[in-house]
């Protein structure tokens, strides 16, 4: 559940921080998304990682409510490039959780492996250092990222 914990620590340190970030994104954007970002970094220390809020469509940044919610990158550790596990397994399961999904191998290369979980509306980045939800955390996404972080990464709280 440790995808669990770390979205739910997120949101609530954001949400602490809710009436700052609104001033600084008013004020200054930059400013703004620079804070979404400390507060990120500072939250994923926890659980040595580095964690990222993403933006990746105009507007978003002023949804406010969906801070934590959707869009975020883990970055687990940069000097890994094989999955503890098979990739079939990590598919596998991606189908079983999360339905009416495609999957295929991506970033296949410098003997480098990783998975791409998708549909026509969002997708999922799976590398063996990181992972990259593109997509709101809805119950489905939140327990295959849960497995993801229990099965396929050496996750610990520190």
């Amino acid at each position: 559940m440790i995808f669990s914990e770390i979205v739910t620590d997120l949101q609530e340190q954001l949400k602490k921080d809710l009436a700052q970030i609104r001033f600084l994104l008013k004020k200054n954007p930059g400013m703004g998304y620079a804070r979404i970002v400390e507060i990120g970094k500072e939250v994923g220390k926890k659980y040595n990682i580095k964690l990222i809020v993403n933006f990746p469509k105009e507007g978003r940044i002023e949804e406010f409510e969906m801070y934590g919610k959707r869009d975020l990158s883990l970055i687990i550790d940069y000097d890994l490039k094989r999955f503890p596990i098979d990739r079939e397994i990590i598919k596998q399961k991606a189908k079983e959780m999360l339905g009416d999904i495609q999957t295929e191998d991506a970033y296949m290369y410098e003997n480098k492996e990783g998975v791409r979980v998708f549909t026509d509306d969002w997708k999922i980045d799976i590398l063996p250092h990181s992972v990259h939800i593109w997509t709101e955390f809805n119950e489905n996404v939140t327990a295959f990222c849960n497995w993801l972080l229990e099965n396929a990464y050496p996750m610990k709280k520190k």
